[in-house]
């Protein structure tokens, strides 16, 4: 028979007493997220699946469900005129502005991370948009005004406008939603700066010694240590375009939602038809990312 040592049971028992305490405190920490979670986002995600496979009719005290199947996404995919056209609309907008966002934000990122006078100030410049952003002063500020093209403007327009569809229309794109891509930056640049404070000095020092210049630093050491941060920043950017209130398919699916013949069945439907695009796009950015992070390591 052996017989454990009291100091050892005592400390083995005083560990599993500070785990449990540890995962009691660390779910109490972590709970008003997971009650908000439930409330505001888990019972509405499963009632839009409910909502968008039965007719939904609204009785006092009471939502009544008949079952439908699939009717409202196949009125949503080839009764409705418009849904089609704002889906491939919006599909453009994620495709289109989500690489600009990505490079333009990392360029601004790289030149605020440099040691210059008044970095803080443009720091909180390029931010500000962010703590201001709302779908009213965005479209206000797309549509309230009308800029004239210059000569040279209007024959560089003409130029995109003449070349293949593929590469005119995301040209053009870019150019006509070119407020929207600088509204949009903001949050990037916050996270690139982080990834980029993480990069150590020693790299670029011994970089210096062996003679390479600010290009080389860039492709060599820079953009090879960004590799998850750009991740990180194409599915915020992705999910952050997608949510934009002012997209004409959000508008759509808004709208529809207050169609007393179909009530919330039409816009859940259409809803859920938009979400699994998204997630398609966030799936091609991901496989995009490892193949190129594995292309690199080989």
């Amino acid at each position: 028979m052996v017989i454990k040592p009291k100091g050892k049971v005592s400390k083995n028992g005083k560990y599993k007493k500070t785990k449990l305490t540890n995962t009691i405190k660390g779910i109490l920490f972590v709970s008003p997220w997971l009650i908000g979670f439930a409330v505001f986002t888990l019972i509405p995600f499963i009632n839009s699946i409910l909502y968008s496979f039965n007719a939904v009719s609204i009785t006092p005290g009471k939502i009544n469900l008949k079952w439908a199947g699939l009717e409202y996404y196949n009125h949503a995919w080839n009764v409705s005129t418009s849904f089609k056209l704002n889906l491939s609309s919006s599909a453009m907008m994620i495709c289109c502005a989500t690489p600009v966002i990505l490079v333009f934000a990392l360029i601004v990122a790289v030149m605020l991370n440099n040691k210059f006078r008044g970095r803080v100030f443009f720091r909180a410049i390029f931010f500000m948009p962010v703590i201001i952003m709302s779908g009213p002063v965005i479209s206000k500020l797309l549509t309230g005004y009308t800029v004239n093209f210059t000569e040279e403007g209007s024959q560089i327009m003409l130029f995109l406008q003449s070349l293949p569809g593929v590469i005119s229309k995301p040209c053009v794109f870019v150019l006509d939603n070119l407020v929207l891509i600088l509204w949009f930056s903001g949050v990037q640049i916050l996270i690139y700066l982080a990834g980029l404070q993480k990069v150590s000095t020693s790299l670029y020092e011994a970089a210096e010694i062996d003679g390479a210049g600010a290009w080389e630093k860039f492709w060599k050491i820079t953009l090879p240590h960004m590799g998850p941060i750009i991740l990180i920043n194409g599915i915020y950017t992705v999910v952050t375009i997608a949510n934009y209130s002012e997209q004409a398919i959000n508008q759509e699916i808004s709208n529809s939602m207050f169609n007393t013949s179909m009530m919330y069945s039409l816009s859940a439907a259409m809803s859920w038809i938009y979400f699994l695009l998204v997630l398609l796009i966030l799936a091609v950015v991901g496989l995009l990312f490892w193949f190129i992070s594995k292309k690199e390591n080989t």
